[in-house]
This record gives structure tokens, C-alpha cells and sequence, in this order.
């Protein structure tokens, strides 16, 4: 009897295990995610979209795999577009409306794509180009981020770059990056640097659901490329087999088309590197189960072949804020198609979060939605809305460069009349993609109801709590020290009798303490001079002599805990007299 009952137990051991591991085999598998953004890449710098002169065999044959955003709509200047990918909102909501001048720091009280997905168990690396503030606590590594190999400000090399900025014509080689917040020398070319640190996030994380924010500074200016690159295109006509194919094309110089061979050699070598990424997905098995997506962050810089679109970065135009937008998942996507709906940056957050299983708050408000429906079902469509743009280096302007679109109706505010009066041109997108045909004369009616939404949109933005106080930089904290105060995230305002602006960081002292404040210099100095360090109300000056100082030290200034401008105005001698100079950067010890 005991035999049959040991016999009957065993049995159903053995079949609990098997439902368990029934169980365990079913359980769904989340999909690792890698969005990679390049930087100041046009729409026409890809052979998928009708360029017979730049190589791009890696992203051309992505395109022919992919779900294809065909109107993918970001703003027209880079940082305002990331702080829209990270959080699903529009970029001046959360403090960000420019590219410098203290424009392009994101509200650390912002819920980010990366801490959405942490919170669904994933690992979470930030590598390249971040340029959403560079102080603690709007750092990636502050933001969600469990591995970061970032450079400083809007580009490497760039002012607020002070690790790179001295080298000139040489910074995108060898750079001085920040990986998890500590500053590392690194070898090669960055976009090489930035390839093979995202290969070993990769392979370091095989075995967890991972998204990957792979963020290429390339093309942007500087432009620096390997020689083996630039030989590429050096006997290369940008413009060939272009300027016939009967659509507008920009005047072009031969610096432009010389600034077109570097972009495209940038651009080859990004290609190159993004095979590298995709081996690598397919030698681990990872492949199948990785959502890829590839976009730019606006138009290019200089005039070059565009698809014969208006417009480039800076412009509302869709020559400055249609990108490519390539989704890539072949567990789940499985038609490579063109998608005409309108889409968005914003729409990128939501749509992970949908995939992936990550909770976004109920009490989160986001701009975007999910374009789910549109990826996995060919016949599927979202209802119309409204999708605003605008930019010009400060809080809205009515009405400079801003643009609200319905459908194929776009309306852009493009400035005064010779009258002084506010100026709206109308387009038809869908009769007219190259928006050369105003047609606001006989369609008043529309006129009004978008300018109507644009008049409300800019109420909401010019009232965002951190556009009307904008994010700071806290001092005295353990997460970073020194803090380094860049001219990237300064904020600039107009000297009295004089053109020079003066440069100042308001920033949050974090605990009463006396702390080492230096100002340092981008050049040995070789004149006489003096230096005022404005701190609140308090003025500390220090004269010098032109004996080749590189910094200027303050030792022991006393900080009281709270908000604080801290502005140092600087004076060399030159003919007799002492001219307003920029420091370099303010490091605060303490």
C-alpha cells in the first residue's frame, strides 16, 4: 500500500514540476530596447532616401527591415528634442528651450523613459551625447541611468566641453569623457569609443531585459572624421545627380559641399560602427528579441541635398524637423512597411512603456501617445491631433518660427509683414511636401482654428513652471564634487553700456560651508587684468599680473544654503584699457 502511495505522490511531483517548468518556458520575455540618435543628420543623409553619394549600406538595409516613421516630427535644434524622447512631453515643460545659454538643462523632477524602465527591472545605460544639463542632479546618472560614458554640454569640443575645448581641431579624437560620473581619458575616435562602450553594455547585460540610449554626437560640428573617411568623399560631388531631380534644392558654396563630404564621411563611419552593434546583437541570440531604433535629433546644419524639403536645423520647416524613424523588432514587427501618420519624439516614451510592461503614473502628464497600434497592425490608425514646434534661443516669441500642424494642414508663424503685422503662411503637405505654395489667402477658416491651437499651446509652454523657474545646479552635495559650472549652462544677460553679455549660474547651495571657488581661464594669461567673482550681493575681486596664470583661486568663501547667482566678470588689459573677457569655467570645491 505504501509502494502505491509513494508511486502516487511521486506521479504528481513530477507533474507539478512539469507545469512548473511548462510555466517557466511561457513566462514572456521582455524586449531589450536600443534607441540611437545621431546628431545634425539630415534626412537626406542616407542612401534609403535618395542620396546616390553617401555610403550607408548598415542603415539602408535597417530601413528596408524596419517599420518606417515617414513623418517623424522633432524640433528643430537637438536638446529640446531629447528632453522630448526622454520624457514624452514637449520640450519647454520641462525647462528645456534651447541648445545653451542655460536653455538646455531638464527638471531633475522629471520622470524619465530610463526611470520607467528601471522600474520594470531593466538595466539602463546613457553613452554619448546627453546634453540635458551637466551638474547634479540633471545628469543621466541622476536620471535613471545605471551606466554613463557621456561628454559634457552641447558637443565635444564645444565651449561647455572644457575637457575638450582646448584641443581645437583635434577634440573628437582621444576625448575626455564621464563614465558614471568620473572623468576618463579615452582612445580613438569618439564614435568608435561610443560603439565599443555600447557593445560591452551589451554583452555585460545578455542575460537581463536592458535598454540602451545609444546618443552619437557625430555629424555635429565640429567636423572631424578619420582619414580613412574623409578619403572616402574627398573626390566626391555632394550635388551630383541632385539638383535635376526636379525637387527644390538649397544653394550650396563649395564650403558647402566640402562641409557635405565630412558630414557623409561622419555619417560612413557611424554606419561602419552600427554593423559592429548588430553583429554583436546577433552573435549573442539577442536579436530577435531587440527593439532597434534609429532617428536623428533635426535637419542638417549646412545646406546639402534634404529630399528637396524646406528648411534645416533651426527651422520649423520640415527640412528642420522630419527625420528618419526606423523601428526594428522582429519578434513582434514583422512587416518592414511605411507608416504615414504623423508621429513624434514624445511618442517614443509611451510606446516603450507599452512594450516593455513599464507603468507609466496615472498622475504623470505626457504629451505623447503610443504608436503600438500603428507597429504591429498594418491597417491600423490613430486619431488626428495637433503637433506644435517652435524655437528661437528664448521662451516663445509670437510668432517667430513656431508651426502647428492637423494632418497635412501646417500652419507657420514666420514673423512680422512689412506692416508690422504677425505673418501665418499655410501649407498643404499632402499636395505640397516641399511647402512652397502659401495657401492661408483662401483657407481662412483653418488659419484660424490653428493659429487658435497655436495661441493655446504657447499660453501652456510660457507658463510651464520650469521655463518660469528654471532648473539649477545643487552645490555641496556628495554625488558631485567639485562642480564644474560650464558656459554651456550659463545664463547670459545684457551688460549695461556695453555689447558683451554678462555670464552668471543661479544655482542651490545645499548646506551652509565655506567652499574653494576657481575661475578658470581658457588661455595663459599675458596682460595685466582684474577679476570681479559677484556672489548674491557679496563682490570678491582679485588683480593680476599677465604671468602666464590659468586660473584664479578664491580660497574659503562662505556659502549660506539656498538659491545663489554666481557671476564672475573678468578684465585684461588691451590698448591701454580693460576689455570684458569670458572666463572659461567656475570650479567649486568644497
Amino acid at each position: 500500500m505504501k509502494q502505491i502511495i509513494y508511486a502516487c505522490l511521486l506521479a504528481l511531483l513530477l507533474a507539478f514540476g512539469s507545469c512548473s517548468e511548462a510555466k517557466k518556458e511561457e513566462a514572456p520575455t521582455k524586449p531589450n530596447v536600443i534607441l540611437i540618435i545621431t546628431d545634425d543628420q539630415g534626412f537626406g543623409d542616407l542612401g534609403y532616401y535618395g542620396n546616390p553619394n553617401i555610403k550607408t549600406p548598415v542603415l539602408d538595409s535597417l530601413a528596408k527591415r524596419s517599420v518606417r516613421f515617414d513623418e517623424f516630427l522633432v524640433n528643430p535644434v537637438c536638446a529640446p528634442t531629447r528632453s522630448a524622447i526622454m520624457t514624452g512631453k514637449y520640450c519647454m515643460s520641462t525647462g528645456v528651450h534651447d541648445t545653451y545659454m542655460g536653455g538646455a538643462m531638464m527638471a531633475p523632477s522629471e520622470v524619465t523613459i530610463a526611470e520607467l524602465l528601471k522600474e520594470a527591472d531593466y538595466k539602463t545605460g546613457m553613452i554619448g551625447k546627453w546634453h540635458l544639463g551637466d551638474n547634479y542632479p540633471m545628469r543621466p546618472q541622476d536620471q535613471g541611468f545605471d551606466y554613463t560614458l557621456n561628454h559634457l554640454s552641447g558637443g565635444i569640443g564645444q565651449y561647455g566641453d572644457w575637457p575638450n575645448t582646448l584641443k581645437r581641431d583635434s577634440s573628437y579624437f582621444d576625448p575626455v569623457l564621464w563614465k558614471n560620473g568620473k572623468q576618463v581619458q579615452t582612445k580613438g575616435y569618439c564614435s568608435d569609443v561610443f560603439t565599443e562602450a555600447a557593445m560591452d553594455f551589451v554583452e555585460d547585460n545578455k542575460e537581463n531585459p536592458f535598454f540602451l540610449y545609444l546618443s552619437f554626437n557625430a555629424p555635429h560640428g565640429p567636423l572631424q572624421l578619420p582619414q580613412k573617411y574623409y578619403d572616402m568623399y574627398k573626390d566626391t560631388d555632394p550635388d551630383a545627380g541632385l539638383i535635376d531631380q526636379g525637387m527644390p534644392y538649397p544653394k550650396v558654396t563649395e564650403q558647402s559641399r566640402e562641409n557635405a563630404r565630412k558630414v557623409y564621411g561622419m555619417v560612413t563611419n557611424i554606419d561602419d560602427n552600427l554593423r559592429l552593434l548588430f553583429n554583436k546583437l546577433e552573435t549573442l541570440g539577442l536579436e530577435e528579441n531587440t527593439l532597434v531604433i534609429f532617428m536623428t535629433d533635426n535637419g542638417p546644419q549646412h545646406p546639402r541635398y534634404i529630399a528637396g524639403m524646406r528648411g534645416r536645423k533651426g527651422s520649423v520647416f520640415q527640412g528642420g524637423v522630419r527625420v528618419p524613424s526606423f523601428w526594428y523588432y522582429p519578434k513582434a514587427f514583422k512587416e518592414a512597411r511605411d507608416i504615414k501618420t504623423p508621429a513624434a519624439h514624445y511618442d517614443i516614451l509611451p510606446t516603450i512603456a507599452e512594450l516593455t510592461g513599464a507603468k507609466i503614473p496615472t498622475d504623470l502628464d505626457i504629451e505623447g501617445r503610443s504608436l503600438m497600434p500603428l507597429l504591429t497592425k498594418s491597417n491600423a490608425d490613430l486619431p488626428e491631433r495637433y503637433i506644435s514646434r517652435y524655437w528661437a534661443r528664448a521662451a516663445p516669441v509670437r510668432y517667430r518660427n513656431v508651426s502647428t500642424r492637423k494632418g497635412d494642414l501646417k500652419l507657420v508663424g514666420v514673423g512680422k509683414d512689412d506692416e508690422g503685422n504677425d505673418k501665418f503662411e499655410l501649407f498643404d503637405l499632402g499636395k505640397d511636401p516641399f511647402e512652397q505654395n502659401d495657401i492661408s489667402e483662401n483657407n481662412s477658416g483653418m488659419v484660424t482654428e490653428l493659429k487658435s491651437e497655436m495661441d493655446n499651446w504657447l499660453d501652456s509652454m510660457e507658463s510651464s513652471e520650469h521655463i518660469l523657474n528654471s532648473p539649477k545646479p545643487i552645490i555641496g552635495t556628495a554625488y558631485e564634487n567639485p562642480v564644474m559650472l560650464n558656459q554651456n549652462d550659463a545664463h547670459f544677460k545684457k551688460q549695461e553700456g556695453s555689447k558683451k553679455q554678462l555670464m552668471y549660474w543661479d544655482v542651490v547651495i545645499d548646506a551652509s560651508k565655506s567652499f574653494d571657488i576657481t575661475v578658470h581661464l581658457d588661455r595663459e594669461m599675458d596682460t595685466n587684468g582684474k577679476l570681479e567673482l559677484i556672489i548674491g550681493d557679496e563682490t570678491k575681486t582679485v588683480e593680476f599680473k599677465g604671468e602666464g596664470q590659468t586660473s584664479l583661486k578664491f580660497p574659503n568663501v562662505k556659502l549660506n544654503k539656498g538659491e545663489i547667482t554666481i557671476m564672475p566678470k573678468m578684465y585684461v588689459e588691451k590698448e591701454g584699457e580693460l576689455k570684458f573677457y569670458y572666463p572659461f569655467y567656475v570650479e567649486i570645491n568644497g
